[in-house]
């Protein structure tokens, strides 16, 4: 009998060596390559077609076909709605709420005429049956299957029609085709490859949850991200219940649109309030900015701790915000403003969960810290905005009309920035331009 060729794949990038290594030499991961059966060359080929090229003129433009989930949320999300023939690939952290949003859409979807079929390679039907009664779910239309292999999904639904299916999850199904076990790269990419390849070809729209690393990254190689049309991260604060569905890739929408959920007793349940604070309490510490995630307006709290260290380097630590970015503002406050902070430990943390990026909460940070670092306690109402400049220089932040209305509906009477472009008579602009100026209101 011909023995079988092998190689040594590595399970986060995909490089492959003929013998085993402990570190990638492309992505360094340790201890990733997993042996794997090559498949010959005659077992993979296929048959070509000749390759169709047209003008651009000779190609006819299709208007996307869009169907809403019935959770305007995620319809928010994708753009608005689910594409026909798309492939949306939804990952987060175990918990966080991947299975109970699928079948709440799949509810949702079936109670408004679609077919859906849930495949699930993770739990048995009595376990689902047991969810679903849970979350009180019982579309007509909605069936469910327990399988983990990809020719018995694919085989399946030859015979039944459907207008969306659900993979759950990806790294459970694995084909008969592929020598390797399930999880691993070559069977992810192709599982995914059939999936995709079948979608667009019946038109069926796919959802696919993945499961993620440690490090917060969907498990598998990037190819997996590359072969969707759509993907979703969900994230969010455990202790408040609070979920935030992210787009970080959509070939038919934006991708800075934003979901929000409240995990509940009976399952997630889209978040009314677009107010982020934790409470009104007075303490030093506490500055309130409004940023925008993607046409979206939210005021958030952010908090700041500065402590005296006892130890020969101080600690910096941030909950939400980036660490680099942290440790500048500190420098700029020290060289522009005079604080002594190279002797203090600095906590900063953004309330609900939210991972802030955009530059314009710099100010509010700062005032963030110069109230805790004096123990002053800033004046209630009052809100920042503004990016802080390596010079010191506060810069006006974009979206600044849609931000002044997010702060006017939570009845902000003062706003602190560089702010001489605006008109407004219905709240007190208190229009600073360099870092410095900060100080005189706090």
């Amino acid at each position: 009998m011909k023995k079988s060729k092998t190689s040594f794949v590595c399970q986060v990038c995909g490089y492959k060596t003929p013998k085993w290594v402990g570190k990638c030499s492309e992505c360094s991961s340790w201890n990733s390559f997993v042996e794997e059966i090559e498949e010959s060359q005659s077992e993979i080929r296929k048959k070509r077609n000749g390759l169709e090229i047209k003008r651009i003129s000779e190609i006819e433009g299709v208007e996307t076909e869009r169907f809403s989930t019935g959770i305007n949320e995620f319809d928010q999300v994708l753009g608005g709605g689910v594409v026909k023939g798309g492939v949306v690939l939804i990952g987060g952290e175990p918990g966080i709420g991947k299975s109970t949003i699928m079948l709440q859409i799949s509810d949702k979807l079936s109670k408004l005429g679609k077919r859906v079929i849930y495949f699930s390679g993770e739990e048995s039907l009595t376990q689902l049956k047991l969810r679903c009664d849970r979350l009180n779910i019982n579309g007509d239309e909605l069936y469910f299957s327990a399988t983990n292999n990809i020719e018995d999904v694919l085989d399946s639904l030859s015979d039944k029609r459907a207008d969306v299916i659900i993979i759950d999850s990806i790294q459970t199904i694995y084909s008969s085709e592929i020598s390797s076990a399930a999880g691993t790269v070559s069977q992810v990419k192709y599982v995914t490859h059939k999936l995709v390849e079948f979608a667009k070809s019946k038109g069926i729209s796919v959802f696919i949850v993945g499961q993620v690393t440690k490090d917060g990254v969907i498990a598998g190689p990037k190819v997996l991200e590359h072969l969707v049309d759509t993907v979703l991260y969900f994230e969010g604060d455990y202790e408040r219940g609070l979920r935030i569905l992210r787009a970080v890739k959509n070939r038919f929408g934006s991708t800075n649109e934003v979901g929000l959920f409240e995990m509940s007793g009976k399952g997630l349940i889209e978040y009314r309030s677009s107010s982020f604070i934790d409470n009104n309490s007075d303490a030093p510490g506490r500055a309130l900015t409004v940023v925008m995630e993607g046409t979206r307006a939210f005021l958030v709290e952010i908090q700041a701790l500065v402590s005296q260290t006892y130890f020969n380097y101080p600690k910096r630590n941030v909950t939400g915000f980036d660490l680099n970015r942290l440790n500048m503002l500190l420098a700029i406050l020290e060289k522009k403003c005079g604080f002594n902070l190279s002797t203090c430990d600095v906590y900063l943390n953004i309330v609900g969960g939210l991972k802030i990026t955009e530059p314009s909460v710099d100010l509010a940070v700062c005032a963030a810290i110069i109230s805790s670092f004096r123990d002053n306690v800033l004046e209630r109402g009052m809100l920042f905005l503004g990016e802080v400049g390596l010079t010191g220089e506060v810069r006006i932040p974009s979206f600044l009309d849609i931000r002044l209305k997010e702060a006017k509906r939570f009845s902000i009477n003062k706003i602190v920035g560089n702010l001489n472009t605006i008109s407004d008579k219905s709240v007190e602009l208190l229009s600073i331009k360099h870092i410095n100026e900060l100080v005189n209101y706090i």
